[in-house]
Formats: C-alpha cells, sequence, structure tokens
C-alpha cells in the first residue's frame, strides 16, 4: 500500500483549519471579556464623573462661604486693629500720668518726718509705684508690638481675601453649567 502523496498536505491543512477554528474561538471569548471589561469601566468612569460634578459643586459652595468669612474676618480685625490703637493711646497717656507720681513721691518723704507711720506707708508706695512703673512701660512695649502684629494680621487676611477672590473667580465661571 502506498502513501498517497495528498494525505499528509490534507492532515497538515485539517490541523491547521482546527488551531485556525482554536485560535478564532479564543479570540472571540478574549473580545468578550474585553468588552465587559470596557463597559465596567465605561459604568465606573459615568459615575466618577458624576461624583467629580458633585464635589466640585460643594467646593463652590464652600468657597462662597470661605469668602464671605475671609470679608467678615477682615472687617472684624480692622475694628480690633482701630480699638488696639486706641488702647495704646490710653495706656500711652496712663504712662505719663504714673511718670508724675515721682515728684509726689519726694514731696511726701519730708511730710513723714513729722509722721512716722506715713513715712512708712509712703516709702511701700513708692516702691509699689515704681513697679507699677516699670510694669506699665512693659505694657506700654507690649501694645505697640500688639499694635503691629494686629497690622501684620489685618495684612495677612488682606493678601487671603484677594487669594480666595482669585480662588474663587474659576469656580463662579463653571457655576452656570453644573447642576443644582
Amino acid at each position: 500500500m502506498s502513501v498517497d502523496p495528498r494525505a499528509p498536505i490534507v492532515q497538515v491543512m485539517a490541523r491547521l483549519g482546527r488551531e485556525t477554528q482554536l485560535h478564532l474561538d479564543e479570540r472571540h471569548r478574549h473580545f468578550k471579556i474585553t468588552d465587559k471589561v470596557i463597559l465596567v469601566i465605561s459604568i465606573l468612569l459615568a459615575v466618577l464623573a458624576f461624583v467629580n460634578v458633585y464635589y466640585v459643586t460643594v467646593l463652590y459652595q464652600d468657597m462662597n462661604g470661605i469668602v464671605s468669612n475671609m470679608d467678615s474676618m477682615y472687617k472684624n480685625l480692622s475694628r480690633v486693629d482701630k480699638d488696639m490703637e486706641l488702647i495704646a493711646d490710653r495706656v500711652n497717656r496712663f504712662d505719663d500720668h504714673i511718670q508724675h507720681m515721682s515728684p509726689i513721691t519726694t514731696n511726701m518723704a519730708q511730710i513723714t518726718s513729722i509722721m512716722p507711720r506715713l513715712r512708712e506707708s509712703m516709702q511701700a508706695m513708692d516702691a509699689e509705684m515704681a513697679a507699677i512703673d516699670a510694669d506699665m512701660l512693659h505694657v506700654t512695649s507690649a501694645m505697640a508690638g500688639i499694635g503691629e502684629q494686629m497690622n501684620h494680621i489685618t495684612g495677612g487676611m488682606a493678601v487671603m481675601r484677594q487669594n480666595v477672590h482669585q480662588i474663587s473667580g474659576p469656580m463662579g465661571a463653571i457655576n452656570p453649567i453644573l447642576p443644582n
């Protein structure tokens, strides 16, 4: 029996046909999986887009609240700055009045030669007045520092207010297209 020379070619072609069909079936299965993955990713992206739009809307509303709070804080700090300047002026005047206490203490020393108890009280008062004078000098310098700090805070608040206005500008442009 002789082997037909076409038989190996037919077998190879049959084998190629089976392999091609298996490859096509596997490719079709992969396409189905890929389609399902694309569908799931598309749904997730749509949900993510909805959440992002919601967060942008919330951020816009929060930014408007921050801007109004900054305006209010700026007004209040300006008022506090004016009040601190008034207090610093009054402390300076009080310090000037305290400076006049030293001659009074000197005159009281002459009176104490007649009244020994009064002299002891006046010496104690002199020490207390010196301590008060020193404390008032500290208070005066501290008030000047506080006034300066308040000016810095007011300036910082003005810069922060301007920055928040700049941030909220683009949000105001986006607001008409956002859903309520």
